[in-house]
């Protein structure tokens, strides 16, 4: 599924490839990997909230605002909430990252191999072969309770939106 007059980036129209999700669906399924190029599933994160800051790639000012500004929320959040990053960048460019920018509580994600989150998720730029710049909350039960797809990928998500509604979230 294609659909366009989502997402530009940088002025320029993309077209995502996947379905559009909407608050209240069910979380799609994914395969992704990890630094050490293990694969990580969406079901390793079973029974726990995910905060899924989707970036372009980690090696833009954008995007590493965004990983540090998730980075600093997650340091105060209870042991049921997961913060995920998934970007398509290199296992070895997002270990390199994490390193450098002191990236700990944040699981920075590669969805290169097989773009599995971008489709499955309709966040991958078909032109750009790049993620779409985007903020998932999904409850424990895996129901999609916030989403925002950033319509400008090179601008910053509404951190304080997607953070209310994780609030709302933890007990």
């Amino acid at each position: 599924m294609e659909r366009k007059g989502i997402v530009t980036m940088h002025g320029n129209p993309v077209t995502l490839i996947g379905p559009e999700l909407k608050v209240g669906d069910k979380a799609p399924d994914f395969v992704v990997l990890d630094q050490d190029m293990r694969e990580v599933k969406k079901s390793d994160f079973a029974n726990k909230i995910k905060v899924i800051s989707v970036t372009p790639s980690l090696d833009t000012p954008v995007c590493d605002m965004q990983a540090h500004k998730f980075e600093d929320e997650a340091t105060s959040l209870p042991e049921d909430v997961v913060v995920l990053n998934i970007s398509m960048d290199l296992p070895f460019a997002i270990k390199r990252f994490c390193t450098s920018g002191n990236i700990k509580k944040v699981i920075a994600l590669s969805d290169h191999r097989d773009a599995s989150f971008g489709t499955n998720w309709g966040v991958l730029m078909k032109e750009l072969r790049l993620l779409a710049r985007a903020v998932f909350i999904v409850d424990k039960d895996d129901t999609i309770r916030y989403l925002q797809i950033v319509p400008e990928a090179t601008h910053q998500p509404d951190y304080d939106a997607a953070l209310n509604v994780l609030k709302s979230l933890i007990k």
